[in-house]
């Protein structure tokens, strides 16, 4: 454990030791990573702990510097944990590099199914009492993240202050496939306001597709296809999302002794932003996400798209209609482009056929909830469908939403304090 400063804050870095199967606590063993941040002045205070769990799956705890973003609302009355869940960050992390230690594609898949939810939130009730005595927590869960917050007020609400859930209210019974038929709706709007405010890039987008459909071209390894250019419209998830898109695509193409090629700038942009490198479990368990029962998820995001023709970029340039984009969806071909995929493409087969998936929530408990909640709810989210969100906020007892538009799916990053003292005020009733 080692402390250092950054401004306005003491930090400190903290190492757990937790078991990979709950149910086997004598069992193999991983460990964990933990960032605590406390003002400083305050460091010697008896402070209640907040958790904060981030969005994904697959992605560690954002890295701050100093009291940037909504840390420094929180530090005024919390000491914080940013925790790195299982399997990211600096936590046993799990990736194309480590998971050959575990054997081959079906040892993999099997180490990978205790990566989800359930085990995030027992890491944390194991996590808690080290660091609180035993005391309750308050839980701040960005999309993923709320999620486990979900899971947690299903399965230890004993452990729980209070739960502040930012853009991840999940739905409690949905199939993956109802998951992806709710969202390609959402996508397809997304992709009309950004054809609105930039029509030029209409025509641009279409370019580039044909471009890449003729060419295939290579960037460091990474197979630069129409469908992973298409899955740039993840992008318009966020709030600047797509002015940023817009600039990409405003690159694309420059004139060399060739002829008109897609330039360097634009196939860099596009392979670091389809590269999973730094986050290899948001592929692998994107779907596993939402499984439960005996029943597969199967690609789902795969099969559905099929139920929406106008994705098909084929179809799209052989007609004259706009191209559409995607985004927040995991397909086969992911794991064929994507040298930091290649190696895991028989694994994740393996996790999209699994039967066993524990159940996540359970109804009951949360009709009966006793802990505070507060859900900022984003209004027309493109990553967490509105409507599951608000029958799950309905579900739960005493739960108070916040609906907004304000902010797109990174309010809790874009909107820093304001979102977190809103919350905050929901759960004590200030409001």
């Amino acid at each position: 454990m080692s402390s250092y400063r950054q401004p306005g804050v003491v930090l400190t870095d903290r190492h757990f030791t937790v078991p990979l199967d709950h149910t086997d606590p004598g069992g193999e063993q991983i460990e964990l990573f933990g960032r605590e941040a406390v003002a400083r002045g305050r460091a010697g205070d008896d402070l209640p702990w907040l958790v904060y769990l981030e969005g994904g799956p697959g992605f560690g705890a954002r890295r701050f510097v100093g009291t940037e973003a909504w840390l420094g609302r929180a530090v005024e009355e919390f000491r914080v944990l940013l925790l790195d869940q299982r399997g990211t960050g600096l936590s046993t992390p799990a990736n194309r590099q480590t998971l050959p230690l575990r054997g081959g594609p079906r040892e993999q898949a099997d180490y990978l199914a205790h990566f989800r939810s359930d085990n995030i939130v027992r890491d944390c009730e194991l996590i808690r009492p080290q660091l609180t005595g035993g005391a309750p927590w308050t839980v701040l869960g960005q999309s993923f993240g709320g999620f486990c917050a979900v899971h947690y007020l299903s399965a230890a609400p004993e452990g729980l202050k209070a739960v502040l859930i930012t853009g991840g209210l999940p739905s409690l019974d949905a199939h993956a496939d109802d998951v992806y038929r709710a969202a390609y709706p959402r996508i397809e709007r997304k992709v009309a306001a950004h054809y609105a405010r930039y029509p030029q890039d209409v025509e641009r987008v279409r370019e580039i597709a044909a471009y890449l459909a003729e060419h295939r071209p290579e960037s460091a390894g990474h197979r630069l296809t129409p469908e992973g250019f298409q899955s740039l419209g993840i992008m318009l998830g966020s709030g600047n999302g797509s002015h940023q898109l817009h600039y990409l695509l405003e690159n694309a193409f420059v004139r060399t002794p060739l002829g008109i090629e897609l330039s360097d700038t634009f196939q860099e942009a596009m392979r670091t932003a389809n590269s999973f490198a730094g986050h290899p479990l948001y592929a692998l368990m994107h779907e596993a996400i939402y499984g439960q029962g005996k029943q597969s998820t199967g690609w789902a995001a795969e099969r559905v798209r099929a139920e929406f023709p106008q994705f098909d970029v084929a179809t799209a340039l052989a007609g004259d209609g706009p191209v559409l984009l995607t985004g927040e969806t995991i397909h086969p071909w992911h794991f064929e482009v994507d040298p930091a995929l290649r190696p895991l493409r028989e694994t994740a087969e393996l996790l999209a056929s699994r039967t066993d998936w524990p159940e996540l929530y359970d109804p009951e408990r949360l009709a009966a909830n006793q802990v505070p909640v507060a859900a900022a709810v984003y209004h027309d989210d493109m990553y967490v469908d509105t409507e599951h969100a608000l029958r799950t906020a309905a579900s739960i007892r005493g739960l108070r939403t916040w609906v907004t538009n304000e902010f797109e799916h990174d309010g809790l990053r874009a909107g820093g304090p304001r979102v977190l003292d809103r919350l905050l005020a929901l759960v004590r009733d200030d409001v």
